[in-house]
């Protein structure tokens, strides 16, 4: 049969597609940008017909209506990363996180996590048949190849990006034609501070170094002072509109990459229209799933790959925790790890732990003698090279336990030194 004829065959409504879903079932939905707020809405419309059905998703940048009070009846959130609109279901009680890398989420849908329905969020089809995954790939992709049943919002505003992130209309089994706009994500507000941190990670990234950049206000800083580079690259999990900016400068065009040159990858994305615009059809851009982009061994093979991420918290000793509060599960694993190890492989590679010296309006160091109690150790202390704060760049690896010690009470905010370095003399049995 026609993929045309085989499109209008299976053309439908938003309800009549998600009336196929069946209370039990598990519903594995897109990534951040990713999201079909269309085909959620629909499904929590016939939430009086559903019990424990289970939505398991990452990043989410839009309402979540799923996981509001009184649907835990109709509704069990399993997050692989916790967010704004989610984080209340796992705080309650009716909602729980599964701990993943990033780059072995498709390998729980073969494992652990079986997926009856993928609902996916694609472009236009083109010539072919074949709808593109946009803005996610990442677990879209293998969630659409392994699942019972195939759910997809096809929209005209969805770039088409290019890569390994296609789905011909042949796999779909529900076509939900829908256009509305596709999530975005303003650029955050970058302070004094996060630019000083900027300044710093800058000093560690070379003319013809590959880039990762995770997301928030830290990263972002950091491309405000890369002006000046020279030949830049990026091998990514996500990136957002700064990087728009330095392609357009010229800063940015992969020539030096040792992987995939001339390419900028990335398994998702997070941004503006502009970033949608820019990636549309852009043959200078491709996406890939996560189990491809985030492989520590496919990283490696960037030479000079720099990453850069955060955290919450890290101790004396140089164990971080990025994704929870002491007991309070805040975010997620996401892809530090599978960079931070990668960037260690890779030859003449670098990883960066940046992060401003306090919280909470500077009543609270983020370098702690001991982690809060219940927190989760993200990235060990034998994977951590560099972390910078506002105050400077201490370089862990390699470095013994006290010099480690040492170095991160250099950078860290005045107002705690004194503090630190009293627990430093108790755990070490010597002076400062």
């Amino acid at each position: 049969m026609d993929w045309k004829d085989l499109y209008a065959k299976r053309k439908m409504t938003a309800e009549e597609a998600v009336a196929r879903i069946r209370s039990g079932d598990r519903v594995v939905t897109p990534n951040a940008a990713g999201a079909s707020v269309h085909l959620f809405n629909a499904l929590v419309a016939r939430k009086d017909e559903l019990e424990n059905v289970e939505i398991s998703h990452m990043v989410p940048i839009v309402k979540a209506p799923y996981a509001e009070p009184g649907m835990e009846k109709h509704f069990i959130h399993n997050s692989i990363f916790v967010g704004g609109s989610t984080r209340g279901t796992i705080e309650a009680g009716v909602g729980d996180y599964t701990p993943c890398f990033f780059h072995k989420i498709p390998e729980l849908f073969d494992t652990t996590m079986p997926v009856d329905v993928a609902i996916i969020h694609v472009s236009s089809p083109d010539e072919h048949g074949y709808c593109s995954l946009g803005v996610s790939v990442d677990y879209s992709k293998h969630a659409a190849e392994t699942a019972k049943l195939v759910i997809a919002q096809v929209n005209e505003n969805m770039p088409r990006t290019l890569g390994d992130c296609f789905v011909h209309v042949s796999d779909i089994d529900c076509i939900v034609e829908y256009n509305d706009e596709v999530p975005v994500l303003n650029p955050p507000k970058i302070s004094d501070v996060e630019k000083k941190i900027g300044g710093y990670c800058a000093e560690l990234i070379h003319d013809g170094d590959t880039l990762q950049l995770g997301i928030g206000a830290i990263p972002d800083a950091v491309l405000l002072f890369l002006k000046d580079k020279k030949d830049l690259g990026i091998h990514t999990e996500m990136f957002s509109d700064g990087v728009v900016e330095l392609v357009e400068a010229g800063v940015i065009n992969n020539s030096k990459k040792t992987l995939h040159k001339g390419k900028s990858i990335a398994t998702f994305l997070m941004g503006t229209k502009r970033l949608y615009d820019y990636v549309h059809n852009n043959p200078a851009v491709e996406m890939y799933p996560v189990n491809y982009v985030n492989d520590p061994v496919v990283i490696a093979k960037n030479d000079n790959l720099v990453s850069v991420n955060s955290c919450v918290q890290i101790d004396l000793l140089g164990q971080v925790v990025s994704e929870s509060v002491g007991p309070t599960q805040i975010s997620g694993v996401g892809g530090q790890i599978d960079f931070v190890r990668g960037a260690s492989m890779s030859r003449g590679g670098r990883s960066i732990i940046a992060m401003n010296s306090t919280a909470a309006g500077g009543k609270v160091s983020k370098i702690v003698p001991f982690i809060d109690e219940w927190a989760a150790v993200t990235t060990s202390r034998n994977d951590v090279h560099y972390v910078i704060t506002e105050y400077g760049i201490a370089e862990l690896r390699g470095h013994t336990m006290r010099d480690r010690a040492r170095s991160l009470i250099e950078i860290a905010h005045p107002d705690f030194r004194d503090s630190l370095k009293e627990e430093f003399e108790k755990r070490f049995h010597a002076k400062y």
